[in-house]
């Protein structure tokens, strides 16, 4: 919270709640901080039902009651239209992008300036590897984004926990996650990253303190430089 600068007197913030134990714990994190700083925000939760069969978004409806925070809840077929998009290729991309710019619609349209969403270490350290192994480019999530030239900030307020301490002050709270309806969700490029670093994890406790670290610790002129080729060098060196 102090690091990053990330709430400020007058904030609205946009809680995106998915539905898992991270968004859930966030939306508790932030009621309870709500009540103890030193400075007036005021919290909007907001669950998107992807579209996907089965009672998801009413068992989200049930938690946000327990947590007493306001919220909102919109059904849309984002789901089911990522997963046929590109003749069922790329589906989870499509789907977070529609999530994605849906939550900037919804901030802007109830007046929310931030919005935050319930990302961890481990999240971060992913993105970082999904970014490296299939986009060819070193970077990550970062705490606090700026976008739309300073009208809106994303925040990431759980960047610094692990998924463990977010699960056991979970069940400390009694949330109960409700879990993703999507059937992609454990075949994903960043599924199959996590058990990646999972099985490392377990050779090596100090790793992912060491990989997180290395993310604030960049030393550029250690990096390869870009040279920029012309056209016609392409075409004579492929």
């Amino acid at each position: 919270m102090h690091d990053y600068a990330m709430l400020a007197e007058g904030d609205r913030v946009l809680v995106a709640v998915s539905g898992g134990i991270d968004s859930l714990v966030l939306t508790w994190l932030l009621a309870h901080w709500q009540r103890k700083a030193p400075i007036r925000y005021s919290l909007l939760a907001a669950h998107l039902d992807m579209g996907f069969d089965g009672d998801a978004a009413e068992l989200v409806e049930e938690q946000l009651h327990r947590l007493r925070v306001p919220f909102l809840i919109e059904r849309t077929d984002f789901g089911p239209r990522a997963l046929t998009a590109e003749n069922g290729r790329n589906g989870c991309f499509h789907c977070a992008k529609k999530r994605r710019n849906r939550l900037f619609d919804l901030a802007r349209e109830k007046g929310c300036n931030k919005v935050a969403l319930g990302h961890h270490q481990e999240d971060i350290i992913e993105t970082f590897f999904l970014n490296m192994f299939y986009s060819g480019n070193l970077s990550t999530m970062v705490p606090r984004q700026e976008l739309f030239d300073g009208r809106l900030a994303l925040l990431r307020p759980m960047a610094y926990l692990e998924k463990d301490q977010i699960r056991a002050l979970g069940a400390d709270l009694d949330i109960r996650p409700v879990a993703n309806p999507c059937p992609l969700s454990e075949t994903s490029k960043r599924s199959t990253v996590r058990t990646l670093l999972g099985r490392l994890y377990a050779e090596d406790a100090r790793l992912k303190g060491n990989i997180f670290a290395a993310l604030g610790n960049i030393r550029p002129d250690y990096l390869l430089k870009q040279h920029h080729t012309s056209p016609t060098a392409h075409a004579d060196h492929p």
